[in-house]
């Protein structure tokens, strides 16, 4: 069954008992990463219980398909539903999990985490049409729902927000929903012993001097400049900026870019669809952007941000050291750039 973005969060938060399989996608990471935990939180609080919870990836199923049905079919040695976990799936995987949808095995609660899928690729049609299964979609929050967001975990901690600091808050915010809880976590840190956030409380804490350098390694990377790229990431490991918050920048970067490319193939010019993204480019990267957006095709940018998903889940499931996993693809990927001039 399909569950629409926006109908996603109530669904994830109370889900069906009788769910066995769900497949969490879009483009999106931070939502992805978010929902699906919530999914497997309504079986398993604590998702590092090494008894009820098993941590896989696309790779490790490739490499042996059977491992699949055998951590569904495991029993708890402490008693209860377990969970098994698959980050970064794509089509290669379709077939393995429709062979369990068809002959379950045991009763875990199997949820398989993914980038932006094409309606015709093979995983999204095998969950959007199983019965027992379902595909959760995470597309980027709109204004509204950005507010929401803002708002919502904000009271949750006990603060009101001003109307100006709300604005401002959201037109910072939106292109990867852990970004978003991330910088509201900063916010009621500084918060502490304060009832209300006013205007200048978010503009002392969204935004910083690590942002701007992962913002220059980015706009280096999708313009090709190994040079410029090679100079923002030392200046990054040298600042002790985590490799995490690098990967995630470059996603919402790149996710931009490619919402830029999709509009201006229905006919929307460059500048109009800029002057929509949330949160908005800089004017003093905007030609640099644009520039990158004449560059890539729509089919390039889903490679880049395959590259991306991919090197995360590397520095999640590998003891491969995040920084070198970070550098390399981000390297990757502004080859490609560059080879397009």
């Amino acid at each position: 069954m399909i569950v629409k973005s926006h109908e996603a969060d109530r669904y994830v938060a109370n889900p069906p008992k009788g769910l066995m399989m769900a497949l969490v996608y879009g483009p999106d990471a931070g939502l992805v990463q978010e929902r699906a935990e919530k999914l497997l939180k309504s079986v398993v609080s604590d998702l590092t219980d090494p008894f009820n919870v098993s941590d896989l990836n696309e790779d490790t199923l490739l490499a042996d398909p059977a491992r699949l049905a055998d951590e569904a079919a495991a029993i708890s040695m402490m008693g209860g539903r377990r969970v098994v976990r698959v980050r970064g799936a794509g089509n290669d995987l379709a077939e393995l999990f429709e062979s369990l949808l068809d002959d379950p095995k045991g009763d875990s609660l199997i949820v398989a985490e993914a980038g932006d899928l094409a309606k015709t690729g093979a995983l999204r049609k095998l969950f959007d049409g199983h019965k027992s299964a379902a595909a959760v979609q995470c597309y980027p929050d709109s204004v509204r729902d950005l507010g929401d967001v803002v708002r919502d975990g904000l009271r949750a901690e006990g603060l009101s927000i001003e109307p100006e600091a709300l604005e401002d808050a959201v037109s910072r915010l939106g292109s990867d929903r852990g970004v978003t809880r991330r910088e509201l976590e900063k916010l009621v840190l500084y918060m502490q012993g304060h009832k209300q956030v006013r205007l200048e409380d978010v503009r002392a804490v969204m935004g910083d001097e690590a942002e701007a350098r992962s913002e220059s390694a980015c706009d280096a990377a999708g313009s090709g400049d190994l040079t410029g790229l090679d100079r923002e990431l030392e200046r990054l490991w040298a600042s002790d900026t985590q490799p995490a918050q690098i990967l995630r920048s470059a996603m919402g970067h790149f996710q931009k870019l490619l919402q830029v490319r999709e509009s201006a193939a229905r006919g929307e010019t460059v500048d109009n669809v800029m002057k929509r993204l949330r949160p908005p480019v800089h004017f003093s990267r905007a030609t640099s952007f644009r520039n990158q957006a004449q560059r890539w095709s729509s089919d390039r940018l889903g490679e880049a941000l395959d590259m991306l998903l991919e090197a995360e889940v590397l520095t999640r499931t590998t003891g491969i050291p995040a920084e070198a996993v970070t550098g390399r693809t981000l390297m990757n990927i502004a080859a490609m750039a560059k080879g397009r001039m």
